[in-house]
């Protein structure tokens, strides 16, 4: 191993707060990977509230994060396995590595991660003596197939309940001295527990997904699992470190889940239903964080939303307490809250109107209006906020040239609001093109062809270049096309990871490599009666609600948001 890798690990180490380490062979060791790098690994919530329920159950979870890319280079040229950051414990030593998949593009990310630390990169490769690889998070939970022939388990759905059993599971079967496969078939049992190698895919000539054959002993379809009681489980930072995205905060989940139906939103689907975390235990657990927190960040799907965010916020400007919000829905905000906001440091006001034209946001069901915007800019500008940032996506279904013309034509609005109302910052845009994914209304959807999101990308830039107070920020087109391909792949799209993973290349050679192109996966139209490499996995949501909120698109009728008692998605059954 080497002593200089060791040495930066435990350096960071030194300037952590709230770091769980365990005298070795009091505790099974559970390596926890995030499929990126520390700094954004350390910047995700639901790794921290893992880290705190695995070491509260009695395991003793190490984080492991993907080396930056000179970094890797000593690790292949010393010979050094990848270990973890607790005990620089060497990947291969433990007996459970867990990994949360949030993003298409950490994919490859993992598969580097397992090589690098000798673990063999295909399940069924993997024998008596290797670690179990168990995947999880929204990527894995809404469709796990591109990474199926890589993970033993995957956990379908919010892991605060079923993972400490799964673990549970494997590690008395293993003192019963139980066969891997013995190991397998008994985890299957679990509720939310997929073991892909139980599951085969069937394909036609042409190679189209046609069904998923199983073993007779295992369920058919695997139903997505979510915590009913919140509090019942951790909610915060588990470790406050200078060297992630939000430097020394401690963020706090609010609330899980969406009400709102918006069609485009995986989160809005993957976390249905709402639910609120208690005020008392919000403001218990914030006035106990470490004093190195000297901000609070709180998060939620839609924190602006949370029934008691008055009395949360007012509380803590009372107490002199600093924070700052996610991004917050425009028509849901007060001017206490933007003003508290001010006064805790935040100098922008970020709002998500996605669609520039009133005909897309029905689309979308956002449900956001022009007013509510400016309304937010003047709550803003009363504050003393200097700056605003708009979220927009482009390549909706339904969209047009006029729509982008729309978008626009808001935006100059925006500005000349801004200078009415004395806004002397930036006006920062974050457009970003659609992209349909699994278990929304928009998963039949295809992404918009290159050559039209080029086009209506120009136009933006065009639209925007005369003033410079206004910023256009946006992803790579080539990245987003790789990411809708993934999103909806069916198993065949291992390969293609594997030969990237093996050949050290990026996705677009893989790809190339296999004779696939991209484009055609992401910018497919699926008929609504095609068989979807998802079906065997029930996230609640039925089918036919989809289908008719695809309907509700088109027509741009508006869908009310969750209540009590509703039973319109089959979620709340």
């Amino acid at each position: 191993m080497s002593w200089n890798l060791q040495k930066e690990i435990k350096e960071i180490l030194a300037t952590e707060i709230g770091t769980q380490i365990f005298a070795p062979g009091r505790r099974t060791p559970v390596a926890f990977l995030y499929p990126n790098t520390y700094h954004l690994g350390m910047s995700n919530l639901g790794l921290h509230i893992l880290y705190q329920v695995l070491n509260r159950e009695g395991w003793a979870c190490e984080r492991v994060f993907l080396p930056e890319t000179k970094k890797r280079e000593e690790y292949a040229k010393t010979k050094t396995a990848l270990f973890s950051m607790e005990t620089q414990r060497p990947l291969a030593d433990f007996p459970y590595i867990c990994a949360t998949i949030s993003f298409e593009m950490d994919y490859l990310n993992f598969l580097i991660q397992l090589q690098m630390g000798h673990i063999k990169l295909l399940a069924e490769e993997r024998g008596e003596k290797d670690p179990f690889v168990i995947i999880g998070g929204p990527c894995a939970t809404f469709n796990p197939e591109p990474l199926a022939e890589f993970a033993d388990l995957v956990v379908i759905g919010e892991g605060e309940e079923t993972l400490p059993k799964l673990l549970r599971l494997l590690e008395q079967l293993r003192m019963e001295r139980k066969t891997r496969r013995e190991k397998l078939l008994a985890a299957a049992q679990l509720p939310g527990v997929y073991v892909p190698q139980f599951y085969v895919p069937q394909y036609d000539r042409t190679g189209a997904f046609t069904s998923m054959e199983h073993l007779a002993t295992v369920p058919e379809i695997i139903s997505r699992q979510w915590v009913k009681e919140l509090d019942a489980y951790p909610h915060t930072s588990a470790i406050i470190s200078p060297y992630t995205e939000f430097a020394n905060m401690f963020i706090v989940e609010v609330a899980r889940g969406c009400g709102r139906h918006c069609r485009f939103c995986m989160a809005g689907y993957c976390f249905r239903r709402p639910r609120n975390r208690k005020l008392g235990l919000l403001l218990q657990d914030i006035r106990q964080r470490p004093e190195q927190a000297a901000k609070v960040g709180l998060m939620g799907a839609a924190v602006s939303d949370y029934p008691e965010m008055k009395q949360l916020t007012s509380t803590l400007a009372e107490e002199h307490i600093s924070f700052s919000c996610a991004s917050l829905r425009a028509d849901s905000l007060d001017r206490k809250l933007v003003q508290a906001l001010a006064e805790s440091g935040q100098r922008t006001m970020t709002v998500a109107p996605e669609a520039g034209s009133v005909r897309m946001r029905d689309a979308i069901n956002k449900g956001i209006t022009e007013e509510h915007i400016y309304q937010a800019m003047e709550y803003a500008a009363l504050a003393g906020m200097p700056n605003i940032k708009l979220y927009f996506m482009i390549g909706l279904p339904g969209e047009t040239d006029e729509d982008i013309d729309e978008m626009i034509a808001l935006v100059h609005r925006v500005r000349s609001r801004m200078d009415e109302l004395g806004h002397k910052g930036d006006l920062v845009l974050s457009v970003n093109a659609f992209i349909p994914k699994p278990f929304t209304p928009y998963q039949w959807s295809p992404l918009e062809e290159v050559k039209v999101l080029k086009r209506r990308f120009k136009t933006l830039q065009n639209g925007f270049r005369k003033d410079r107070r206004i910023r256009l920020l946006t992803e790579s087109l080539k990245e987003t096309v790789l990411q809708a391909a993934l999103a909806r792949g069916n198993r065949r799209l291992g390969k293609v990871l594997l030969w990237a993973a093996e050949n050290r290349t990026g996705l677009k050679e893989a790809f190339q490599s296999h004779h696939i192109l991209p484009e055609e996966l992401a910018c497919r139209k699926i008929k609504t009666g095609e068989p979807l490499p998802w079906d065997h996995l029930d996230m609640g949501v039925s089918k036919m609600y989809l289908l008719k909120e695809m309907e509700n698109s088109r027509t741009g009728k508006f869908t009310p948001g969750c209540f009590d008692g509703c039973k319109r998605c089959g979620v709340c059954k």
